[in-house]
């Protein structure tokens, strides 16, 4: 086989695109004895799209059992929502955690 005929092996193999579905990162609201539930349904409603009846569900499962997965996302956009949760919770003073680990 002639040098030609390698390269064009080459470029048919590289160009078969090896698609894959993003990894999925859970969304985990964490509890504490100070950030309000208003606040937390708030968090859940505006940043999470969540809607009220939902909102006040997940708030109350954070609160009795300690954290509990607000949602499920691509990380790029789990770490994007988290972060504005947070930076929302520091400038209302609270110390309101949230954690993104891999579904």
């Amino acid at each position: 086989m002639s040098v030609k005929g390698a390269v064009k092996e080459q470029v048919k193999d590289k160009s078969k695109p090896d698609v894959r579905e993003p990894k999925m990162y859970k969304v985990i609201m964490l509890n504490d004895d100070f950030t309000t539930m208003e606040f937390v349904v708030d968090i859940l409603i505006t940043v999470f799209d969540k809607d009220p009846v939902t909102a006040e569900e997940l708030m109350m499962q954070v609160h009795r059992g300690g954290r509990a997965v607000v949602a499920v996302y691509p990380y790029d956009i789990a770490v994007t929502k988290v972060k504005t949760a947070m930076e929302r919770a520091k400038a209302e003073g609270f110390p309101f955690r949230m954690l993104t680990e891999e579904a």
